[in-house]
C-alpha cells in the first residue's frame, strides 16, 4: 500500500497562481534579449542553480572555480579544492588549462580522484596526492565514451570506430566507415530511447556498438548556400513507406582485440534498441522490434560468440509497442532485472529473472513511472519519479522490491528537474520547481520517510520585472470523459471587463507536454513576452501527448491531427465562455508537430482562427521519416485514408486568415519539401500564405537567430491580430 503525506499533496492547487499582478510603475519590461535562450541577457534571468555530483556518499558542489563537499545533514559547505589548485597540480599551460570545474566528476567512491577535461586530454587527478594519475589524449573526438573501471575509451574519427585501452593502446574496430556505413553513433534517428551508439559492459572489458548501413536509403538534397558556389550536402532520410537502413550490433573484446556480431538474423525492416549488459559481462540484451512496431521482443545474446541465447519476453499490440528503456539488473541480485512496460495501460515496473520469467509487477495504478532514478541498496528499493500524486506532478518515490511498499520522498510538490542518487542510493540530490517556485534543491535521505535537507530555495529572478498572471486548470476532452490540463497567461494588468486578443500555443504531439506543475506551470518565455504586449495566451495538452498512459497517447493512432484538433477545439469552446477573450481576434502558433497543428486548425476551422504562425510544420506524413511516422500512421500504402485525412495539401484552398510559415532552410527533421509543397498547393489554389526561411538553420533556430525568430512571430500577431 502506498504511504503518502496527504498534507504535501494538498499544497498543489489546480486553479490560480499565488503570483499577484505586478505594478507597472516600478517594474522593468522584458525584451526578447531577456527571455529568449539566445538572448544577450537570458543567462542573468535564469533561476539560481547549483551543479552537484556525488563522490560515493559525499555530495560535491562543482562550481566554476571551486569544488566543495556539502554536509547532507546541515547543508554546510567545505572547500575541497579550487580551479587554481587543479591547474597548479596538473602543471597546466595555455593549451592544457582546465577552464572550469562545473563538469568535474568523482568516478571512484573510495579514491580521492577527480575526472576533468581540457582541450588536449581527459585527466584523472588525485587531489590528495596533488598530481595527475592518468590521462588520455583523445579529448574532443566524436562520440567519446569512457569506462571508469577499465579506463578504455571508444570514439569515432573520420567515420571509423576506435577504442583506446587504459594503457593508451589504440585499436581500430572498423575500416569501411563512411557517410553510408555509420559506426558507434545513434541509429534509427534517435527513436526508441536511443541517444548514442556505444555501450560499455559494467567493467569496461567489452563494448557493444551499432553499425548502421544506410547506403540503400535515399538522399534528401540539402544545400549549403554559404560558399561562393552553393554545395550539395545530402542527408540520408528514410521516408514513410520507403526503404530504411539496416542496423547490426557488434561486440568488441578489449582483452582479445576481437569483434563478433550478434546473430540477430536479417536486419531488414527491424529495429534494435535499448542495449544492456549482464553484471558479469557475458550476456548482451536488447529489444527487437518489427517495422510495424507492434511486435517487441527482449532477446539475450552470448557476448563471446554473438549467438542468440533466448527470447525472454514478447509484447504485441494492435497499435504499437514502444520500448524506451533498457532492462536494469538489481544491484544486490545479479539474477533479477527490472523491465519497464505500458502493457497494463500505464508505464510500470516489472521484475524478471534471467530466464525471462516474470516474477511480479512492482508498480501499478492509473499513473505513469516517468523515470527510474536508481536503487537504494540498503532498503532494497527502487527509486522512481512518477506522477502518482497528480498528473501534472513529477515526484520522487521509493518502492520496496520485496513488498511493493511505496513512499513519497521529499516535499511532494511540483516537478522534479533532476534526481541524482548517491552510490548506495540512500541519498538523492533533487532539483525541482513548483508553480510559484523557480527552483528548489534538496538532499533527501531515502531511508524511512525521506528526511529533507534544503540546499537552495531560489528567489524569483524576475522579481524586478513586470510579470504576467499565470493560471492553470482543466477542461473535458472531446470524448466527454478525459481531463485535459491547460495553462493561461494574462497581462499583468488584466482587466476582466476588457476583451483581449488571444493566441493558442499548441504542440499536441507524442513524447511532449506543455503544461505541468513547475514554475509558471511550465510557461514558455515567449508567452510572457506576448502577455506583456497585451495578449492572452492559452495552452492545452490534448490527447496524444505524453505522461497520461497508453490509451491517452494512442488515441491518435493512424489519424494524426484529428483527435488533437477535436480536443483543441474544446479549448476554443472554453475560451468562448470567457468574457475577456475576443473571439474575433483568435490566433494560433506552434512549431514542428505544433506547426502541423497550427495549419491544420487554420484550414479545418478557417472561420475561427484569424492569424496563425506555423514553424517547421509537417504538411503530409508521407514526407516524414520512417520510425516516427510509421509508428503513428503506418505506411501510406496500408493507411491511405489516414494519410489523406491528415494531409494539408488538398486543404490549401481553405485558407482564409493570415498564415505565416517559417522553416529552417536546412531542416533535416521536417525537410523543406513539406513547406515548399504546401506553398505550391496554395499557389494552385489561389490562397496567400506568407513564408520565411532561415538559411543554414535546421529544425530549431540556434543562438541569436532564435531571438530574431521570436520577434518575427510576435510582429506577425502585432500586425494582423491586434
Amino acid at each position: 500500500m502506498m504511504k503518502i503525506k496527504t498534507l504535501l499533496i494538498a499544497l498543489f492547487t489546480v486553479y490560480g497562481s499565488l503570483i499577484a499582478p505586478m505594478s507597472a510603475q516600478d517594474k522593468k519590461l522584458f525584451t526578447l534579449e531577456d527571455l529568449n535562450y539566445g538572448g544577450n541577457n537570458y543567462a542573468n534571468l535564469r533561476p539560481q542553480n547549483m551543479w552537484l555530483t556525488w563522490w560515493g556518499e559525499k555530495l560535491i558542489e562543482t562550481d566554476v572555480e571551486t569544488c566543495s563537499i556539502i554536509d547532507t545533514k546541515t547543508g554546510k559547505k567545505t572547500r575541497l579544492f579550487t580551479l587554481d589548485d587543479i591547474n597548479k597540480w596538473a602543471g597546466s599551460n595555455d593549451e592544457t588549462y582546465v577552464r572550469h570545474l562545473m563538469n568535474a566528476t568523482f568516478p571512484y567512491p573510495d579514491k580521492s580522484i577527480v575526472a576533468l577535461g581540457n582541450k588536449k586530454a581527459f585527466i584523472l587527478l588525485d587531489f590528495e596526492a596533488k598530481k595527475i594519475v592518468w590521462q588520455d589524449s583523445i579529448s574532443g573526438q566524436e562520440a567519446n565514451d569512457w569506462n571508469p573501471i577499465s579506463r578504455a575509451t571508444a570514439y569515432v574519427e573520420d567515420h571509423q570506430l576506435f577504442v583506446v585501452d587504459g594503457e593508451g593502446n589504440k585499436h581500430q574496430l572498423s575500416t569501411d566507415g563512411s557517410r553510408e556505413i555509420v559506426y558507434g553513433q545513434s541509429v534509427h534517428r534517435n527513436e526508441f530511447g536511443i541517444r548514442k551508439g556505444t555501450f560499455w559492459s559494467p567493467k569496461g572489458n567489452r563494448l557493444a556498438f551499432y553499425r548502421m548501413d544506410q547506403s540503400m536509403v535515399a538522399d534528401y538534397p540539402q544545400v549549403d548556400i554559404f560558399p561562393r558556389e552553393a554545395s550539395y550536402e545530402p542527408d540520408k532520410y528514410p521516408m514513410t513507406g520507403m526503404t530504411s537502413h539496416q542496423v547490426t550490433v557488434g561486440v568488441y573484446d578489449v582483452n582479445t582485440d576481437k569483434t563478433v556480431y550478434l546473430q540477430a538474423g536479417d536486419p531488414t525492416d527491424r529495429y534494435f534498441t535499448n542495449i544492456a549488459w549482464s553484471p558479469d559481462e557475458q550476456t548482451v540484451y536488447m529489444f527487437e522490434l518489427n517495422r510495424k512496431q507492434n511486435d517487441c521482443r527482449l532477446v539475450s545474446y552470448d557476448a563471446t560468440t554473438g549467438a542468440k541465447i533466448a527470447e525472454l519476453y514478447r509484447e504485441t499490440s494492435d497499435k504499437y509497442v514502444e520500448p524506451q528503456h533498457p532492462i536494469q539488473f538489481l544491484p544486490w541480485d545479479d539474477t533479477k532485472f527490472i523491465m519497464q512496460s505500458q502493457k497494463d495501460g500505464y508505464n510500470h515496473l516489472y521484475l524478471f529473472d534471467q530466464s525471462g520469467k516474470e516474477l511480479k509487477q512492482i508498480t501499478s495504478g492509473k499513473w505513469v513511472v516517468l523515470d527510474v532514478v536508481g536503487f537504494n541498496t540498503k532498503t532494497k528499493s527502487v527509486l522512481i519519479l512518477s506522477n502518482e500524486a497528480y498528473p501534472m506532478n513529477s515526484n520522487l518515490f521509493s518502492v520496496n522490491i520485496h513488498n511493493g511498499d511505496r513512499r513519497m520522498m521529499g516535499k511532494g510538490i511540483g516537478v522534479a528537474q533532476s534526481a541524482q542518487p548517491s552510490v548506495s542510493g540512500q541519498m538523492v540530490a533533487l532539483k525541482l520547481s513548483s508553480f510559484n517556485k523557480p527552483r528548489m534543491i534538496d538532499v533527501i535521505n531515502t531511508n524511512g520517510w525521506g528526511k529533507v535537507t534544503e540546499l537552495l530555495d531560489a528567489e524569483d529572478p524576475w522579481k524586478d520585472y513586470q510579470q504576467p498572471i499565470y493560471t492553470s486548470g482543466y477542461i473535458t476532452a472531446a470524448d466527454g470523459v478525459t481531463d485535459l490540463y491547460f495553462r493561461m497567461v494574462k497581462p499583468h494588468d488584466f482587466d476582466p471587463n476588457k476583451k483581449y486578443p488571444t493566441v493558442i500555443y499548441v504542440y499536441g504531439g507524442p513524447h511532449a507536454h506543455n503544461v505541468d506543475a513547475s514554475w509558471h506551470y511550465a510557461s514558455r518565455s515567449w508567452e510572457t513576452y506576448m502577455a506583456q504586449k497585451g495578449y492572452i495566451v492559452f495552452i492545452l495538452d490534448n490527447r496524444g501527448s505524453e505522461n497520461r498512459g497508453r490509451d491517452f497517447e494512442q488515441a491518435t493512432f493512424h489519424q494524426l491531427g484529428q483527435i488533437e484538433m477535436q480536443d483543441q477545439m474544446m479549448g476554443v469552446e472554453y475560451l468562448k465562455k470567457q468574457p475577456y477573450v475576443d473571439m474575433d481576434r483568435l490566433g494560433v502558433h506552434g512549431w514542428s508537430f505544433g506547426g502541423f497543428m497550427t495549419i491544420s486548425l487554420m484550414l479545418n476551422y478557417p472561420d475561427v482562427f484569424k492569424v496563425g504562425v506555423a514553424g517547421g510544420p509537417v504538411i503530409d506524413w508521407k514526407w516524414y521519416e520512417v520510425m516516427y511516422g510509421e509508428r503513428y500512421m503506418g505506411t501510406p500504402q496500408e493507411n491511405p485514408e489516414g494519410y489523406a485525412k491528415s494531409s494539408l495539401i488538398d486543404k490549401a484552398k481553405n485558407l482564409k486568415g493570415k498564415l505565416q510559415i517559417i522553416t529552417g532552410y536546412n531542416d533535416n527533421t521536417v525537410v523543406p519539401q513539406h513547406c515548399l509543397s504546401f506553398l505550391d498547393a496554395c499557389i494552385k489554389a489561389g490562397t496567400q500564405p506568407d513564408f520565411f526561411a532561415y538559411p543554414g538553420e535546421e529544425h530549431n533556430m540556434r543562438g541569436h537567430a532564435s531571438v530574431h525568430l521570436h520577434e518575427r512571430i510576435t510582429q506577425y500577431f502585432e500586425d494582423y491580430l491586434k
